[in-house]
């Protein structure tokens, strides 16, 4: 473990606070460098994106700037990722909380690497203290001047899972809902023009589109920590990231733990940590009495077992335990919960937030599902456990986001890290409910968390019960 850096401690609450404990020298450093330089910086921190997917952060801006400002592929934009919805993660609130101007001057950073003149930040409009704090802090750095010409626009959004996914985060910065498209944002971004079948562009901001529309406008997506981290890792420099973590997994992470624990809370770590000593530091350890039977992170990574908690937390570490760091988000369950219940309420929330464009995925889930609720309420047929597998193998035929992939690899290794639960519901053995719910977190704080309780009466058209 090490001090915190993005979780400083007492919060940042204004300009002055933040210049005084040495915000603003990454930005003044990036200046110096200039775009490649920064870029150079980035990959030689070593920096993977802190959203789920672990990419190389300098890789991506690399593709974005792509050969120059005037190579005609039109405009340039960067996106902050803060739609966090992920079951379990309450990390990018947390930074937020703790610090929103190392956020926007992460922005700032991003823009004059690739070459960007606007920046937005997606939020969800039920996160009103993040929204406040992110308006004061972008409101004082430009009064500042520290932002230069850069555009900083705020936009708020939906609570479905899918506004976190980087192209529907797009879709509603242009005033769309949250329908992952099939192109990547660095190859068709904000207000493109040319095709990309199954959505449309057009201008949906209420503060008023760009004057001009242009075809490709590659587009930077980042997740709101790996944003901060680059401003701290122009200030001290890439051998400071570089001398923090593992080789393949640099730095710290943000991670937080909840669940079957004694403290929900939310904490930095050196990646490479334990899982076992992540969840004691961060989570005050499962309750007393019990032991842990299964760690997920969020719904998008297969399950950890409670003889896997040696693993290191870092991407080598999880994959290693065939599972992945996700957004570093651990649900402890104890051994009083049961697969079975574990796997229904996880496929029921990624059917409920599927978005239906690919059928494979909106019929699969919600099969997969129905199967379970069987499973559960004791009237499952002999062969549902083949019915389920087949299910599995192709829920993501044609998929455009990774949600069915979720799907497949949690509800798939649920059932293989404990088959007999499954066999024995499937022979009419009572299934041992708790009333689980998926851990949307609405607020993580004094050793509590709170769970968004409407998402259980969240029906699969996006209404609510």
């Amino acid at each position: 473990m090490t001090g915190n850096v993005l979780l400083c401690d007492p919060p940042v609450r204004s300009l002055d606070d933040h210049l005084a404990s040495g915000g603003g020298q990454g930005l003044e450093r990036a200046r110096r460098l200039g775009p490649s330089g920064v870029i150079e910086e980035v990959l030689l921190s070593g920096l993977r994106g802190r959203g789920g997917a672990g990419f190389p952060t300098g890789r991506k801006r690399a593709s974005v700037r792509g050969s120059g400002p005037d190579d005609g592929a039109g405009d340039r934009y960067v996106v902050a990722n803060g739609a966090e919805g992920e079951p379990g993660t309450f990390k990018d609130r947390a930074i937020l909380r703790a610090n929103p101007y190392q956020v926007v001057e992460g922005m700032a950073i991003a823009a004059l690497a690739v070459g960007a003149e606007a920046a937005y930040i997606g939020l969800k409009a039920s996160f009103t203290t993040e929204i406040a704090a992110v308006e004061r802090a972008v409101t004082e750095l430009s009064r500042a001047g520290l932002l230069g010409d850069l555009a900083v626009t705020l936009v708020t959004g939906p609570e479905e899972y899918l506004y976190g996914e980087e192209t529907g985060l797009l879709q509603v910065i242009e005033g769309e809902a949250p329908l992952p498209r099939l192109m990547p944002p660095y190859l068709q971004g904000l207000f493109a023009t040319t095709p990309n079948t199954g959505w449309s562009s057009r201008a949906g901001l209420a503060s008023g589109p760009p004057t001009e529309f242009n075809a490709a406008n590659p587009t930077l997506v980042n997740n709101v920590e790996t944003l901060a981290t680059v401003a701290h890792i122009l200030a001290r420099g890439a051998e400071w990231h570089r001398g923090l973590g593992t080789d393949a997994s640099p730095g710290l992470a943000v991670c937080t733990v909840i669940g079957d624990v004694v403290s929900p809370g939310v904490g930095e770590v050196e990646l490479g940590t334990p899982l076992a000593e992540v969840i004691e530091r961060i989570g005050g350890g499962v309750l007393p009495g019990r032991s842990v039977k299964a760690v997920l992170s969020g719904v998008s990574n297969p399950v950890i077992t409670g003889d896997q908690l040696d693993t290191p937390v870092s991407y080598e570490g999880m994959q290693a335990v065939r599972s992945g760091l996700g957004s570093c988000g651990f649900v402890v369950y104890d051994d009083t919960t049961s697969a079975v219940e574990l796997a229904r309420v996880s496929s029921r929330f990624l059917y409920v937030e599927s978005c239906g464009q690919c059928p494979a995925c909106k019929l699969g889930t919600g099969e997969i599902t129905a199967q379970l609720d069987e499973l559960v309420s004791g009237t499952a047929r002999q062969d549902a456990i083949d019915q389920i597998g087949a299910r599995l193998r192709t829920v993501t035929d044609g998929n455009r986001c990774y949600l069915p992939v979720e799907e497949q690899q949690l509800v798939a290794s649920l059932m293989t890290a404990f088959p007999d639960e499954f066999v024995d519901a499937v022979e009419g053995m009572p299934v041992t409910v708790r009333g689980l719910q998926v851990a949307k977190l609405v607020d993580v704080s004094d050793g509590r968390a709170v769970i968004d309780e409407r998402q259980a009466t969240k029906q699969p058209d996006w209404t609510y019960r």
